[in-house]
């Protein structure tokens, strides 16, 4: 059933104090037993946390890429004619309207220009470097996320099964009453992270795909640009 789900219930060796049958138990009171302890809600609230930033993170990084892959397709020809015909500032000016990685990467190779070709190309390649450090902000969070959610999650399996023992320590007959919010915790706990790792790590690998697409346009840029300055004047 939708919103829930079944727990069995078996007797013991002894036949005492447990009745055999199937039990429905809503998600919604599964989480709550497994938030009745203090460590149980401390790891739920955390792994609740992580979730949110995660989900921030990857929707502002993703929205940022798409504006950084918005590519004007006569770009760089327009930089060709400027440069060829002497007029530098428009070509800056050019790329000062771009808003893109490769725009303002350029934009400092040209004010560069007149001094030697190694001094244009290092600047060029320096500020490669700094747009993509801008474009990998908070991306090492989702790779975090992805490992240290599941192991947040099997520390309240821990949690929940010794909470488990420590309860049926004192029992004469099983009571799954007294149990079930350990079991709760072991179970709801290590199924959140597993969660939350999996949607860190599916994220931080797209995102690692998509800034390694826009870094080979950078790339692709630079040659062209170094190309340009190569190419004698006519």
């Amino acid at each position: 059933m939708k919103g829930s789900f079944l727990l069995q219930v078996v007797q013991d060796s002894t036949g005492v104090g447990v009745e055999e049958g199937y039990k429905e138990v809503a998600i919604w009171e599964a989480v709550s037993d497994a938030a009745s302890s203090a460590m149980g809600l401390i790891i739920l609230v955390s792994l609740a946390l992580m979730s949110i930033y995660a989900v921030y993170v990857f929707v502002e990084r993703l929205l940022a890429l798409k504006r950084a892959s918005k590519k004007n397709p006569n770009f760089l020809s327009e930089v060709k004619r400027y440069l060829s015909e002497g007029k530098i500032d428009e070509a800056k000016n050019l790329c000062a309207r771009t808003d893109s990685p490769s725009a303002r990467m350029l934009e400092k190779g040209i004010s560069r220009l007149g001094k030697p070709v190694d001094i244009v190309a290092s600047t060029i390649d320096n500020t490669g470097k700094l747009e993509i450090s801008r474009l990998e902000q908070r991306l090492s969070f989702l790779a975090t996320a992805a490992g240290a959610a599941p192991m947040i999650g099997f520390l309240g399996t821990t949690i929940g099964m010794v909470q488990v023992f420590n309860d049926m320590k004192n029992l004469d007959s099983l009571d799954l009453g007294t149990i079930a919010p350990g079991i709760m915790t072991a179970m709801i706990t290590t199924v959140a992270g597993l969660i939350v790792g999996i949607i860190a790590f599916m994220g931080y690998n797209y995102l690692v795909t998509q800034i390694s697409k826009v870094v080979y346009r950078m790339e692709n840029d630079a040659m062209e640009f170094m190309d340009i300055l190569h190419t004698p004047s006519k």
